[in-house]
């Protein structure tokens, strides 16, 4: 398992829920867990890994979860500019403006409802596994000239020119 990179269709698409939490959905999570560890990342969506089901994991500030069909239920109106980056679109980060709070709400793998607010870092990697879910990525957010240059400094990175 590998996580999928920028031009992968599996990436623009929108993830489809998940029916059942059962056996192949926790061994899916971990694998999911496992290579987030591997790729030193604070979070990952499934579709990163070529699966188009609605899981992310995330790891930020001594926080862990695994959520099961999250949705973005609360943003705050208040911004924040930080650099970000993207496990699929690697070696390249750009500043992308956020939500400075979000809450996102789905199910943990005991099949309970839980809902998590976050601040900063956490803010901010829940709005980008949400974008991922959606079929978006964080050069999305970018404006057009920025979005073009950074996927022409991608592709130079790639191909392991400069």
């Amino acid at each position: 398992m590998s996580i999928r990179t920028y031009g992968d269709p599996v990436l623009r698409r929108p993830a489809d829920p998940v029916e059942t939490i059962d056996s192949e959905t926790r061994a899916l999570c971990q694998r999911m867990v496992e290579e987030m560890i591997r790729a030193d990342g604070v979070g990952l969506a499934a579709p990163q890994i070529g699966v188009s089901k609605q899981i992310v994991v995330l790891d930020v500030e001594g926080e862990f979860h695994v959520l099961v069909n999250p949705e973005l239920v609360e943003s705050s109106e208040e911004t924040a500019e930080f650099t970000e980056g993207c496990l699929s679109v690697p070696g390249v980060h750009a500043t992308v403006s956020r939500s400075a709070r979000a809450t996102i709400a789905g199910t943990n793998l005991d099949g309970e409802r839980v809902e998590i607010t976050g601040e900063g870092l956490l803010a901010r990697a829940i709005q980008h596994e949400i974008d991922h879910l959606n079929g978006r990525l964080f050069v999305d957010r970018l404006s057009q000239v920025k979005r073009r240059s950074l996927l022409k400094e991608y592709d130079r990175k790639r191909r392991g020119t400069t």
